[in-house]
């Protein structure tokens, strides 16, 4: 059992919270049994070190069991220790380390759905577009421009788990990544608030699609647009002026996979 908080190994986790100790090192933290669980089930191979406190063993015996049987090598620690391991202000009792995640645009093949964030900045806001890509069955999300590292703290947790069920792939030049798509016979949609809107085009969203969705407090720049092959937009019914990224990306993907359900 690990209980000196000033022990290297607890110091070393606890400074990959920094992008440069990450890339430097080759690993990421995953936080909390939801997500933990996740990347045992669908990423065993790629566990280094899981570290849990007595309660959480209490609780989930199932998740450790798991642990187990992985390559991983599997510590009990203190609760002073996870708190100095864990980004979180209230640690749920569980941390792994895992081998950063590795996908390129050679991985996809046969694509229906896509989602491509361009310059978003916020982690919360990417990881909850991951997990609501992955619950309408993307094939996959790209992360382009100066997108937020995928393997920060706050995404890993706000995907609850997603980034381990889908690609997510960290591409520098949208440019590229749109025509790569293009080439493939994915339509190419462009979210923005002036667009057609999603029911004018519903019958056309059976088809192989991607939908590039922009900063979250500007948007897609014009270059951006340009690319694309249709700007959309998400009707607003009723008095709210707009949509958050989240919530707009989820009804467009939703839209998308809605339809091709019925094809």
């Amino acid at each position: 059992m690990i209980t000196n908080p000033a022990d290297p190994q607890v110091k070393a986790i606890a400074r990959l919270g920094q992008r440069s100790r990450r890339e430097d090192a080759g690993v990421f933290v995953v936080e909390g049994p939801q997500a933990v669980r996740e990347l045992l089930t669908f990423a065993p191979d790629s566990v280094v070190d899981v570290f849990y406190t007595a309660a959480f063993a209490e609780k989930h015996g199932g998740i450790l069991q798991l642990a187990e049987r992985s390559p991983a090598t599997v510590d009990e620690v203190s609760d002073k220790v996870l708190a100095v391991m864990a980004d979180t202000v209230t640690p749920q009792g569980v941390v792994a380390v895992a081998q950063l995640l590795d996908h390129s645009l050679d991985d996809l093949d046969d694509i229906r759905l896509v989602a491509v964030c361009d310059e978003i900045r916020d982690p919360g806001n990417a990881g909850t577009v991951i997990r609501a890509a992955d619950a309408a069955g993307a094939d996959a999300v790209i992360l382009t421009g100066a997108s937020v590292d995928l393997h920060n703290p706050k995404l890993v947790r706000a995907s609850t788990g997603s980034i381990f069920h889908l690609p997510i792939i960290e591409h520098d030049d949208l440019a590229d990544v749109v025509e790569w798509l293009q080439s493939r016979g994915v339509t190419v949609l462009a979210a923005a608030a002036d667009g057609d809107s999603i029911p004018s085009i519903q019958a056309s969203l059976d088809q192989p699609t991607a939908w590039l969705f922009g900063n979250e407090a500007h948007g897609l720049d014009d270059n951006a647009r340009a690319l694309a092959n249709r700007v959309v937009s998400v009707p607003i019914y009723g008095k709210a002026e707009s949509l958050n990224l989240a919530t707009a990306a989820s009804v467009c993907l939703y839209a998308s996979a809605f339809a091709q359900s019925r094809g």
